[in-house]
């Protein structure tokens, strides 16, 4: 299997991702003065948003033209499903295959470095705070909902009225005087004026409330939830028409493979690759790498789409197609100016190196 796809369920109820922590690892003669850290492996992370839209009709949607002038009322009870942005997110997983040991001398100055809590590197002597994530910016935003209650304004006039026809006309005219009351309110002609501004926005907001109610009882409720669902990929190779998921009007997001909804692909391919080295060359060039292993990644092309029409495309660096390096332990022995490095957890790759 030349790429491993993990198909995460919809996040519905599920926490919030917690920022990245990191952890300090000091290098001390209780672990021989080194320090374990694994490199990272790209996993891509396709973030989808998702929103459920339900439509309830109002009683009288037959006459919001007439009375209102509302020309898309809701006609009839339904549920149907929109898929909205698609978010691509690098993030780095430890790779097993890829973990050293960096070793400081005894004699250089208070060694440390700072390690995720899955034991990717992030820093060499270095403080280092973890920036929040583009997934967690994107998993803290709030559900969004339209909801709207259609309380129970029914009056007097209006449950005595006979047919739906008459009941409409009722409601209609109910409307237009509650938005006179509001109107003479804020010009001041109002018979009864509230006694201060607080009491007038209370009235301003009831009266609003009032006609809302009102209204749905001819435009119909649409109530809109939306909802993130993920996939994780692990490129080893280019990808051609890898379906993602799939997407459905009626169902919303179903699995790959469910004929049911749409395919939604993703085209993924290397722009910069590092060069195939043969096994005598692969095994040299890893025997002659010392101090401390970095990644240089390479980097994918990468579009995501459905029915021919393009939801994402951008660029990722994967470490993948990348190579690993080794920054000399000479550089961590000066006393007098220790050096500091700061990597990309998510890449493995030097981010910044401060002497």
């Amino acid at each position: 299997m030349k790429n491993l796809i993990i198909i995460a369920s919809l996040l519905l109820t599920a926490p919030i991702m917690a920022q990245t922590k990191v952890v300090k690892k000091n290098a001390v003669k209780a672990n021989n003065f080194g320090i374990t850290y694994s490199l990272p492996k790209t996993s891509l992370v396709i973030d989808a948003e998702v929103t459920k839209v339900t439509c309830k009709a109002g009683p009288y949607y037959k006459y919001a033209e007439k009375y209102l002038g509302v020309k898309d009322a809701v006609t009839e009870d339904k549920v149907y499903y929109e898929l909205g942005k698609i978010s691509l997110i690098n993030k780095g997983l430890p790779d097993a295959d890829n973990t050293y040991v960096v070793e400081f001398k005894p004699g250089t100055v208070a060694p440390y470095a700072y390690l995720t809590e899955e034991g990717l590197l992030c820093s060499i002597n270095a403080e280092y705070t973890p920036e929040e994530s583009e997934l967690e910016v994107i998993k803290k935003k709030k559900p969004i909902s339209d909801k709207v209650e259609d309380t129970s304004v029914f009056s007097e006039e209006l449950l005595m009225a006979g047919s739906t026809a008459k009941q409409a006309e009722v409601a209609a005219k109910q409307i237009y005087r509650i938005r006179e009351s509001r109107m003479n309110i804020l010009t001041g002609e109002a018979d009864n004026l509230p006694p201060d501004g607080e009491a007038m926005k209370l009235v301003i907001q009831q009266l609003e409330a009032q006609e809302k109610a009102l209204t749905n009882l001819f435009t119909g409720i649409l109530t809109k939830e939306t909802e993130h669902y993920e996939v994780n990929i692990i490129p080893n190779d280019d990808l051609e028409k890898e379906v993602l998921f799939r997407f459905s009007n009626q169902l919303g997001i179903v699995d790959a493979d469910d004929l049911g909804g749409v395919p939604v692909y993703m085209n993924l391919k290397a722009i910069e690759r590092a060069p195939a080295l043969d096994p005598k060359e692969a095994e040299k060039k890893e025997k002659a790498l010392k101090g401390i292993v970095y990644n240089i990644p390479g980097k994918a092309s990468i579009e995501i789409l459905m029915n021919n029409k393009s939801l994402y495309k951008g660029e990722a660096q994967i470490a993948q197609f990348g190579s690993r390096e080794g920054l000399a332990p000479v550089m961590f022995e000066d006393k007098k100016a220790p050096v500091k490095v700061f990597f990309y957890p998510e890449t493995g790759a030097i981010k910044q190196i401060i002497q």
